[in-house]
């Protein structure tokens, strides 16, 4: 199955797939929202508290589709497949105020990074849960996985960055190659670029990662530029779409179209992971794009598709950023779990009303600061938008508009490193 266009969705507007008769792991404990960086930072876990609350209202995580799997730390082993040595012991180090200036070295102790007591023990039951998420997507039966609390994919080898410790979706993909996978694609829709997993592999032509994200130009962390395509031993597996501000759903979904399916269906990986930061939403208070999580749920059901296309459904999701921390988050992610389950959930499913007016108060109270009360709180799980889009075709697209110029730059410096002609294939 590829892409759609509308002409060819089903009447609800999801691609069809075929059925997975075993549950989907979600990889799930209330301790994993002990990765806390304190009331007054953005990454609060009372967004994850609130997506899993939601999710159960509504009978996702209770649905047939579904199996929690409650998570173990990772052990160093583990995360040294990814981070060096002397950086997890500035990590278990960073909580003691003695160490405070070689904590500082790895980018811990700054406002994005505070330390806070067991950030080693937190970090590493996150990792745990995507690890353990990657081990049943390969193992089996089970095709679909999903590492909610997941996807902290800025930090570095040897460094904090980005409000992430460990880089969980990184260390699942190295443990997926150090297992035999031959090749692993992984797709971040976050709105800040992917730079941590790319970084990781820049070199290493197993892996192939794709990030759709606000320009660098003018957005943290500042990378993720076309020109970023790999080292010369893996040119071509590194593909970034730097997005202008701005962007909304029709924009972004046919960004998507023109490098998505095409790269993924030539790179043709064993497991597809990938990222599902929600930050892209227009009431994100970090980032410029204009999302709505009726165009964030498009996204999951085309990742969807393709993973059941390209790779037997062998699909990892992870969560990532996103900072609307009770309008957003739950809505677009319990929607990702419905769809990794094979849950049946409408996007004009009004949201429980007890959870509805219940949610302001509860970031209220875990963060101090001020919410949109439960009157401006969404009614329904989606927006309520059309998500209609142009898909990508043959050709360079307009060159005066500039979505179209950034897909056509990717395209250029991507495709042809896979034998690909820019302005033929879709």
């Amino acid at each position: 199955m590829g892409v759609p266009g509308d002409s060819e969705r089903r009447t609800d507007g999801r691609p069809q797939v075929e059925p997975q008769v075993e549950p989907t792991v979600v990889a799930w404990d209330p301790v994993m929202a002990g990765y806390d960086f304190g009331p007054t930072h953005p990454l609060h876990p009372v967004r994850l508290e609130l997506t899993m609350d939601l999710a159960m209202s509504l009978g996702v995580l209770d649905a047939p589709g579904i199996r929690i799997s409650r998570p173990t730390l990772a052990s160093d082993d583990l995360i040294g497949l990814i981070h060096d040595p002397v950086y997890l012991s500035a990590v278990r180090a960073a909580p003691d105020p003695a160490q405070a200036r070689f904590a500082a070295l790895f980018g811990l102790g700054t406002a994005d990074n505070p330390i806070f007591e067991r950030m080693h023990e937190a970090a590493a039951l996150i990792t745990g849960g995507t690890i353990e998420a990657a081990r049943a997507v390969w193992s089996g039966p089970p095709r679909h996985a999903v590492s909610i609390a997941g996807g902290l994919h800025h930090a570095m080898p040897g460094m904090a960055s980005g409000f992430c410790i460990y880089n969980d979706p990184a260390i699942a993909i190295a443990w997926l190659l150090s297992a035999g996978a031959a090749r692993v694609a992984y797709v971040d829709v976050d709105v800040h670029h992917g730079d941590g997993v790319q970084t990781a592999f820049y070199d290493d032509p197993r892996v192939l990662t794709i990030s759709l994200h606000q320009t660098g130009s003018t957005l943290f962390p500042g990378t993720g530029f076309p020109t970023e395509v790999g080292a010369p031993a893996a040119e071509g597996t590194a593909v970034n779409v730097a997005l202008p501000p701005a962007t909304g759903d029709a924009g972004w979904l046919r960004a998507f179209s023109g490098v998505v399916p095409v790269l993924l269906r030539s790179f043709r990986p064993q497991v597809l992971v990938t990222q599902h930061g929600c930050d892209t939403h227009a009431f994100d208070p970090l980032a410029d794009l204009a999302l709505s999580v009726d165009g964030q749920r498009a996204s999951y059901d085309l990742l969807h598709a393709l993973a059941h296309e390209v790779c037997d459904g062998r699909w990892l999701a992870c969560g990532g950023g996103g900072y609307a921390l009770d309008t957003v988050v739950p809505r677009a992610w319990t929607q990702l779990l419905a769809i990794a389950g094979h849950v049946p959930l409408d996007a004009g499913r009004a949201l429980p009303e007890d959870w509805r007016s219940a949610a302001p108060g509860r970031v209220r109270a875990a963060t101090g600061q001020k919410s949109v009360g439960a009157a401006a709180m969404p009614r329904t799980l989606g927006d309520g938008v059309s998500v209609r889009y142009r898909p990508w075709d043959a050709g360079e697209g307009d060159p005066d508009d500039p979505l179209d110029r950034t897909v056509a730059a990717t395209r250029r410096q991507v495709l042809p490193l896979h034998g690909l002609d820019p302005t033929v294939d879709r």
